[in-house]
């Protein structure tokens, strides 16, 4: 039996990936789409829907949302309001709505994620940079992406910088008396480490950790040239969202 899919902001480029995937996948049956802003009423006899309050009671497993950062939240609530496993990888979510939706997924006992990058090369990336800084505490985090990019830091360079403070010795990087001459020259910081973001068209998404130490550095780079990269792990977390009953923050906790 096919997994029934709803895809929130199928208009925007993530949207427009995910839908070629989903209609691609004989395992998926695409039942519905959301964007407040069409005047399209079906595609491809899918119907449209601008208001998800419209979607109440729709027969439908598993809500993919690639909307905004300022209805993330509010869709994510929505969907495990009304039976739908989210798959989310809209950013901007703060620690505390997170523990919410968890909590509330479990009360409801419904599998979902909210994954900052679904790019495979990227969790690898997280993950090595996780292990790195082990042995390399002085670390920082560039990340960069195209200049429609509402928010920054990445939700990949977050969630990087919180798996490297698991595990680093939390110090504070740079001279004691260090100032900026330039407001923000030095990036942002997370557990004394620095955060860079770049916004520029021609950029997908695109990730560097960068660690010195005494007479030698590593770096760690993760490059999507093409948003089909985060497809393979939106496919994953569709399937695998259906078999669980919590929502996870990360798509490490799927493979």
């Amino acid at each position: 039996m096919s997994i029934k899919v709803i895809i929130a902001g199928f208009k925007g480029k993530m949207g427009q990936a995910a839908y070629k995937m989903v209609t691609e996948d004989s395992d998926l049956e695409l039942v519905a789409l959301l964007d407040p802003f069409t005047s399209e009423k079906e595609v491809a006899g899918v119907p449209v829907f601008n208001q998800k309050e419209e979607l109440i009671g729709l027969d439908a497993q598993v809500w993919v949302d690639f909307t905004t950062p300022a209805v993330a939240y509010e869709n994510t609530r929505f969907a495990l309001e009304n039976g739908f496993a989210p798959v989310v990888g809209t950013t901007g979510f703060t620690s505390e709505e997170i523990a919410e939706l968890t909590e509330l997924s479990r009360s409801k006992k419904l599998g979902g994620l909210i994954a900052p990058n679904f790019a495979l090369g990227a969790v690898l990336l997280m993950q090595f940079a996780a292990q790195a800084a082990k042995y390399f505490p002085d670390v920082e985090i560039i990340e960069l992406h195209h200049d429609q990019k509402k928010d920054a830091p990445s939700g990949t360079a977050v969630k990087t910088a919180e798996l490297i403070s698991q595990v680093r010795t939390s110090k504070q990087q740079g001279v004691a008396d260090e100032t900026e001459s330039l407001a923000g020259a030095r990036g942002a910081e997370f557990d004394g480490m620095r955060i860079h973001s770049v916004r520029l068209p021609g950029l997908v998404a695109h990730q560097e950790v960068i660690f010195g130490s005494q007479g030698e550095g590593l770096t760690l780079r993760h490059d999507s040239y093409d948003r089909v990269s985060f497809m393979t792990g939106v496919n994953l977390a569709i399937k695998e969202v259906v078999k669980r009953a919590e929502l996870v923050y990360g798509l490490e906790h799927l493979l």
